[in-house]
């Protein structure tokens, strides 16, 4: 009786700490929710929100410039149980020299890419031992560094914005053994990903080639298998009022909150139960070899072009190397699109 106790609880401590981090992910990236710290001007709480505000303005920069990364958050003990939940592992197929900086593509988005935050953003496993002297930032929205004290919250973690500015200052003037994580196919991937499914929005997707082309970055290509797993994501048929009704409402969605929105859904809060917590499937991130980019200060397309058709070459190859191992099938493709 007791075996099982400790087993319940293990499960429900797991549960709850993916729970609380659900509605963090979702909601801190829409417009209305950065604006409360400024509608608090106009409440009995302003002079909270004018030192909110103030320090804000002193400290702008600090996001932009590495943050502030806190060895203590990262390895709160919640996040092993964030990853004891799928879980979520990280695999190292070759070693990273602390003598180059990196740009670490990942794929695919996923709805809410756990194996990215997992793997990179803490240290549930064990990246600062399986990639000693390699220190991650992992790019996200701008906006979520507009509001106070989340920014503080999400830079202890090593997490950046994926502006230009930001990336290039990592790869460029913070020494060597930076390795900046990019989820390339945003949310417009998100919107492709379902269970079973392996297809990328990459085709047009160059950016992260051309900065790694200026600051002489090496790519890596790394996929996490298993991330399209843990949700269910409807598409309702063409021509249905379901579907203009979906439409309608993810254009709406995408207007007022700047957000793609997925027609998504996991587990309740038991097993075998409909509800918004992701299914209890394994992830596994694995990082590929890097590929040596030349430093060109000034890329024209052909350049680009040319290390974009490489960076895609090496992903495949790492796919089909690993996917029968983590899951799936011999004949299964990689699509991108």
């Amino acid at each position: 009786m007791a075996f099982f106790s400790r087993l319940d609880l293990q499960e429900g401590l797991q549960t709850f700490f993916v729970l609380q981090w659900i509605p963090v992910y979702i909601f801190l990236g829409a417009i209305p929710i950065l604006l409360i710290p400024y509608f608090l001007l106009f409440s009995k709480f302003w002079p909270l929100a004018v030192l909110s505000l103030a320090w804000l303005t002193y400290d702008w920069n600090t996001h932009s410039q590495g943050g502030r990364r806190s060895a203590w958050v990262r390895n709160w003990t919640l996040w092993k149980y964030f990853r004891n939940y799928f879980p979520v592992k990280l695999v190292k197929t070759h070693e990273l020299s602390p003598k180059h900086n990196y740009i670490i593509a990942n794929h695919p988005h996923g709805i809410l890419s756990f194996g990215v935050f997992i793997n990179f953003a803490t240290e549930a496993t064990g990246i600062a031992r399986i990639f000693p002297s390699i220190t991650p930032f992992v790019g996200t929205l701008e906006r979520i560094f507009w509001i106070p004290i989340v920014r503080e919250y999400v830079m202890s973690m090593g997490v950046c914005p994926v502006s230009r500015s930001a990336l290039k200052y990592l790869l460029t003037q913070k020494g060597s053994g930076n390795a900046v994580v990019i989820v390339v196919g945003g949310a417009a991937e998100a919107l492709l990903c379902r269970p079973g499914a392996s297809t990328l929005f990459l085709k047009q997707r160059k950016g992260f080639v051309k900065m790694a082309l200026q600051t002489g970055a090496y790519l890596v290509p790394s996929y996490s298998f298993g991330e399209n797993e843990v949700f269910n994501q409807e598409t309702f048929p063409e021509g249905t009022w379901l579907r203009l009704f979906q439409k309608t409402f993810q254009d709406t969605f995408k207007k007022i909150l700047g957000l793609n929105f997925c027609t998504f859904h996991g587990r309740g809060f038991t097993r075998g139960s409909w509800g918004f917590l992701p299914f209890n499937q394994p992830i596994t991130t694995v990082v590929g070899e890097p590929l040596p980019i030349p430093r060109i200060k000034r890329p024209n397309q052909k350049t680009v072009d040319k290390y974009h058709a490489l960076y895609i070459s090496a992903l495949r190859k790492l796919f089909d190397q690993h996917k029968v191992e983590y899951g799936l099938p011999e004949t299964q493709e990689l699509t991108i699109i």
